[in-house]
């Protein structure tokens, strides 16, 4: 066994860190839904059951997004959406060499959301009320995964006097910071994953503690929305720093995205709580929900006394 800067050498397997960091994240996260749930009345296995069924449709989603959205460096080494899908079974460098890395989030959300939509569909569950758990828990995967673009050097921004600025190595650099004589060694550059990170712990334990203490102001799908319009701010803002960017026409794709979806939850969550609207409560339920009765659970359903 040895280590390197990126990963664990395990005879001829290779673990690398940015890897281990994500599946913590995911199981961390994971666990803190289990525990929702169970506190909740519902039966916790259905988080890993939603889990489960969300992996596989997750890292699809990430890789397609990577590869049909690829970064401004990946293009400028030729690395197009018409390079991927001309070259499929390329294992160091195509679509299928996820191990090289190469995620989207928006992606893996996108995937992941298809994979929970279906398994709650299958065993009959309240969405709602279960999605609401998972964009909870959604940032703690977030908060914990971002240390792995600290390992493999990346998600960062222009150089910064701050003493919290952190050093890229030549190989990581990309733009005009490969210039190692404009840009020393020493050069200090912000460290977007950082922010980030902390971002989404504060928007575990702000989600949390209003699920805890006053879920009952809210309305179900209250905390998805939520979610979207406190990720998509932190990613907007923090898109005019980052120097690696996706770029279609001259147009930042993840801040377009963030942006409009941002804006889309905001004003949905301001019309749900407009003057005048039904007062409902979270547990009054949606339409076609059950309301005010014993949810039992016989092997696939929610158990929860409304």
């Amino acid at each position: 066994m040895s280590f390197d800067s990126l990963g664990i050498h395990i005879g001829p397997l290779y673990i690398r860190y940015y890897g281990l960091l994500i599946v913590g994240g995911m199981l961390l996260a994971a666990s803190l839904a289990a525990w929702m749930a169970k506190r909740d009345g519902r039966d916790p296995d259905h988080v890993w059951g939603g889990l489960t069924w969300a992996l596989i449709p997750g890292i699809i989603g990430a890789r397609l997004w990577f590869v049909f959205f690829p970064s401004i460096s990946m293009v400028e080494r030729g690395f197009t959406p018409g390079w991927f899908l001309t070259h499929p079974f390329d294992l160091t460098n195509g679509p299928l060499a996820i191990w090289n890395g190469g995620l989207g989030i928006f992606g893996a959300v996108i995937g992941g959301g298809i994979g929970v939509v279906l398994y709650a569909r299958r065993h009959h569950l309240p969405f709602w009320e279960w999605v609401d758990i998972a964009a909870i828990v959604l940032p703690v995967g977030q908060a914990i995964g971002r240390w792995g673009n600290f390992v493999n050097q990346e998600l960062y921004g222009p150089p910064t006097t701050l003493p919290w600025g952190i050093t890229i190595k030549a190989a990581s650099r990309v733009g005009p910071y490969t210039d190692m004589v404009t840009y020393p060694p020493d050069t200090l550059f912000h460290p977007i994953f950082l922010y980030e990170s902390l971002w989404s712990a504060l928007s575990v334990v702000v989600l949390l503690y209003l699920w805890l203490n006053l879920r009952d102001r809210f309305k179900k799908g209250d905390f998805l929305l939520m979610y979207l319009v406190s990720y998509s701010l932190i990613r907007f803002l923090l898109e005019f720093l980052r120097v690696e960017l996706t770029l279609i026409g001259g147009i930042n794709v993840s801040q377009v995205v963030t942006g409009l979806a941002g804006l889309l939850a905001l004003g949905i969550l301001v019309w749900r709580h407009r003057p005048g609207a039904p007062q409902t409560g979270y547990y009054a339920g949606l339409p076609g929900e059950e309301t005010g009765e014993a949810i039992t659970s016989t092997g696939g359903g929610d158990a929860r006394t409304a």
